[in-house]
């Protein structure tokens, strides 16, 4: 048993996580029944309680561990040696694809939709996502920094600067409709130009 978040870990819970992941994207929260989620985790419902007693839990867990999954992919792409323009074409990419991705989208609507219900998830998602891309960024920054290549005063605001640059126009239209898909060069667009202000104000 976790004493942090009242969750016990055992042989299963990848199991049954994954099998919950696929019926809340699917379904939402509100859709998605215990029965299915133990059928596709293909555990019994006795076993399903015993490390989810709540749906609630399940589901925060469920997008706690997909974002930190996402965020970790992404700073393991951050190479301290490398120079600026190439780590944050290589970080910028990586987050651009995740809004963008099916799973990304469906994320954060769902935490969106259940924010009144569950108004400590969103906290829960930034903390196991955009804070850990904030920390990788800031890291490499100072490192940068000392070596010449970047001038910053307030580094975790510059990291965000950064992360809502690589939405510029891309996650607005995909938010509200407007288009569902984009071309390698409608992504590259937005991240060269994110690149390039971002170094414009920062480079040193």
């Amino acid at each position: 048993m976790n004493a942090l978040d009242g969750i016990r870990r055992g042989r299963k819970f990848d199991q049954v996580l994954e099998g919950a992941r696929e019926v809340f994207l699917n379904d939402g929260f509100e859709g998605a029944s215990v029965d299915d989620i133990a059928k596709a985790a293909c555990v019994s419902k006795a076993t399903l309680y015993s490390y989810f007693p709540d749906k609630r839990l399940l589901f925060t867990e469920v997008a706690k561990c997909e974002c930190r999954r996402q965020a970790e992919e992404a700073v393991t792409r951050i190479d301290m040696s490398r120079p600026p323009r190439d780590v944050l074409a290589e970080a910028g990419r990586h987050m651009i694809r995740f809004y963008l991705s099916d799973f990304g989208q469906r994320v954060f609507r769902i935490c969106v939709a259940e924010s009144d219900r569950f108004p400590d998830l969103g906290e829960s998602f930034y903390d196991s996502g955009p804070r850990l891309v904030e920390k990788r960024l800031t890291d490499y920054f100072q490192l940068a920094m000392s070596r010449g290549e970047l001038a910053i005063d307030d580094l975790p605001l510059a990291a965000h600067q950064f992360a809502e640059l690589c939405k510029v126009e891309l996650f607005p239209r995909i938010v509200f409709g407007v288009q569902a898909t984009f071309t390698t060069d409608e992504i590259e667009r937005v991240l060269t130009g994110a690149v390039d202000m971002f170094l414009a104000r920062y480079g040193a």
